[in-house]
């Protein structure tokens, strides 16, 4: 794990709230900090949706926590029925993310025992910590994951270029293969999530920008397309070396991920407006996969019983290509067109 500004705020933000639950003089100051612990989010749209969401169940849960101890006390059993009674009214709103915080405020509430002043106080506490890191979160190094999500897809394209200019020809140590291989399914999990953040801001926002949805449209392929080129290195793993095959045979798929993977670089950067123009012809390379595949049906149909893994690894290959051609095909519409509508119905596919 780095160390990156989501550690350094969550620091900040918890030194915040205890400085103004001191500052305040409210007794259990760890509260504030266990929840600027908690509210601590990976976009501004979630912070704003989890300060929200935050102040009706700390709300809701604080009420009945007060009721609930001028009842009963602070019984286990009774401390023990409310917080079963928040998380279903939690899940029926929806709003599951703010169980653990306002669980929190639930028990630090119900210790009062139904006396509304130190209940309120401990109510005021989490407040405090929910806010911090709210304003800390805005505020200091804000998050910026289309930034974020730009610089990590040329690092995991990197990190899949190595595997599979050598999946082939097994130049790298079995145990380091694994280990890289491990390392990018990890990054495109990360970008996975990190797309999310960005597709749900944009849908949250009354009128995104134009230019906000071109550039989700043509983020969703580039995932797209590394999940295939992953599955082309899981397909290679787990067929391509139990099938029958020639040295001619390993050059001829070798040298066919090189093409592959030599157009992914070259549509990233021609995305970024490195390249000149028409210095892709993804055309040629439909062509070229074409030509490859039925090849290689031809040589399993000699003994299919032997060859019907290369078959599997080869239309694997294939259907990446086929998404880098689509890639290609929006990169290239991305700075040429400006018919929203048609950029609308690609998001929606």
């Amino acid at each position: 794990m780095t160390f990156g500004a989501r550690m350094l705020k969550t620091g900040i933000a918890v030194t915040l709230a205890l400085y103004i639950s001191m500052w305040l003089h409210l007794s259990s100051p760890v509260i504030s900090a266990v929840a600027a612990i908690f509210a601590m989010q990976p976009s501004i749209y979630r912070s704003w949706r989890y300060f929200l969401d935050q102040l009706q169940t700390n709300t809701l849960g604080a009420v009945l926590a007060l009721i609930a101890g001028l009842v009963f006390s602070n019984e286990p059993i009774a401390v023990g029925l409310v917080c079963i009674i928040v998380i279903m009214i939690c899940l029926k709103l929806k709003m599951g993310d703010t169980i653990g915080l306002t669980l929190v405020t639930v028990i630090v509430v119900m210790e009062a025992s139904g006396q509304w002043q130190f209940a309120l106080t401990r109510f005021s506490l989490s407040l405090i910590g929910i806010v911090s890191a709210f304003l800390i979160n805005v505020l200091l190094f804000p998050p910026k994951p289309k930034m974020q999500f730009t610089s990590q897809i040329q690092s995991t394209f990197n990190q899949m270029s190595l595997l599979m200019r050598t999946a082939i020809s097994d130049e790298i140590k079995e145990n380091i293969f694994r280990d890289k291989k491990r390392g990018l399914e990890d990054s495109i999990k990360s970008l996975s999530d990190k797309y999310k953040l960005l597709e749900e801001e944009q849908k949250k926002l009354k009128r995104a920008k134009f230019s906000q949805t071109r550039h989700l449209v043509v983020y969703k392929q580039m995932l797209n397309t590394l999940r295939k080129g992953r599955e082309v290195l899981d397909a290679v793993e787990e067929h391509y070396f139990q099938s029958e095959r020639s040295a001619e045979l390993d050059l001829f798929f070798d040298q066919q991920l090189e093409k592959l993977i030599k157009l992914h670089e070259y549509v990233l950067l021609k995305f970024e407006d490195n390249l000149k123009p028409g210095s892709v012809e993804s055309s040629l390379l439909l062509e070229e996969s074409d030509a490859f595949i039925q090849h290689v049906l031809e040589y399993a149909a000699g003994q299919p019983e032997y060859r019907l893994r290369l078959t599997i690894v080869a239309s694997t290959m294939y259907d990446y290509g086929y998404q880098l051609e689509r890639l290609n095909r929006l990169v290239e519409h991305y700075h040429k067109s400006d018919d929203e509508a048609l950029w609308l119905s690609w998001l929606k596919r």
